[in-house]
């Protein structure tokens, strides 16, 4: 539904797509092969020159991604089709191609680099989502209003109130992402087990420089069956969504008809009741807000790694790591044009 033709235009994220598309994700395999040849180089594993020439030829190889679909389909994953192709386009210097590594650790360092993006962008996004409230709280924040619990008329409070119980907890939760960025956004160098036999004594000093290069932590061990750090960001992300979630229940019950506790500019038609006005937008972020609830149960799953490293629970991820954030990054865009199309909150 992210990309579908129409379906697209409620739930799609383009910016956030970008960060997961084929193109984004070949360029972090590429980044971490061309890193790895440095550092292999640098710590005399390799040659001299042998390293700066793998890199010069990885960054020159141009790669259609849709060509890798078959591979994909053979060996489970594109790792092992890349390896053959970059090093039969560069014979001389194939010793610094893939050298130590596991396809695991291309993947997983790929992943970091594109969760270091989405939390760029889900911060940055949040900060804008948080000045809109802050709009909110200045014009209409005086305002009485009925407070509700259970759904019933309880007493009376302020829009203040209201928009208080939205915009708190969104900023705890920014602030979880924010923290949850450092069990993700490390290298992953672990070889075929994860013991880096493959560089011998070198291993830490090959991890330090790829991660320096990369811009990432480098950790003294793999991580490849230990997935918690994945599982908190995902569970962070679910908070998110789940936060702004109770943000669009709220305005759907508040633009009740009856009730008209807030006018929203640009509602949504319906086909059989002209008189209607749907607050699209807040349902859609109770929808998302629910299916990331339920995909967070499914990374909880991959979890579960068997011995010293998993297929079946590592294929968890790439299926449900994107839509999340998907989800997550979607939003919090529905958050922000939501509050600039509210027109009237409370009762003058």
């Amino acid at each position: 539904m992210f990309s579908h033709p129409w379906l697209g235009g409620l739930f799609g994220d383009p910016e956030m797509a970008e960060l997961w598309s084929a193109e984004t994700q070949l360029a972090h395999y590429t980044a971490f092969k061309v890193a790895l040849a440095h550092a292999l180089e640098t710590a005399g594993r390799v040659p001299p020159g042998h390293g700066a020439g793998a890199a010069a030829s990885l960054a020159a190889h141009a790669i259609d991604p849709v060509s890798l679909a078959g591979d994909v389909a053979r060996d489970g994953l594109p790792i092992p089709a890349l390896v053959r192709r970059w090093r039969a386009a560069d014979t001389d210097h194939a010793d610094a191609i893939h050298t130590g590594a596991t396809s695991q650790d291309v993947m997983d360092t790929a992943l970091a680099l594109t969760l270091r993006a989405v939390s760029d962008l889900l911060l940055r996004r949040l900060g804008a989502l948080d000045r809109a409230l802050g709009d909110l709280m200045d014009r209409f924040g005086d305002r009485p209003l009925m407070g509700r619990t259970r759904m019933q008329a309880a007493l009376p409070i302020t829009v203040a109130d209201r928009l208080r119980d939205w915009r708190a907890p969104l900023a705890a939760q920014a602030g979880r992402l924010d923290a949850a960025r450092a069990d993700v956004e490390r290298l992953q160098l672990g070889g075929a087990v994860g013991t880096r036999h493959g560089f011998g004594a070198d291993g830490q000093v090959i991890a330090d420089a790829m991660a320096e290069r990369l811009g990432l932590a480098s950790p003294d061990h793999a991580w490849h069956s230990d997935r918690g750090g994945v599982a908190h960001y995902a569970a962070c992300l679910s908070g998110l969504s789940g936060t702004l979630g109770k943000m669009g229940q709220d305005i759907a019950l508040m633009a009740q008809q009856g009730l008209d506790e807030i006018r929203i500019a640009g509602g949504g038609g319906s086909s059989a009741m002209p008189h209607k006005s749907n607050p699209v937008l807040a349902e859609l972020l109770v929808t998302l807000a629910r299916l990331n609830a339920g995909h967070l149960a499914g990374v909880q799953n991959a979890l579960i790694h068997e011995q010293e490293r998993s297929g079946a629970a590592w294929m968890l991820e790439w299926a449900l790591m994107p839509q999340m954030a998907l989800a997550t990054g979607r939003s919090v865009t529905a958050a922000q044009v939501l509050c600039d199309r509210i027109e009237d909150i409370g009762n003058a």
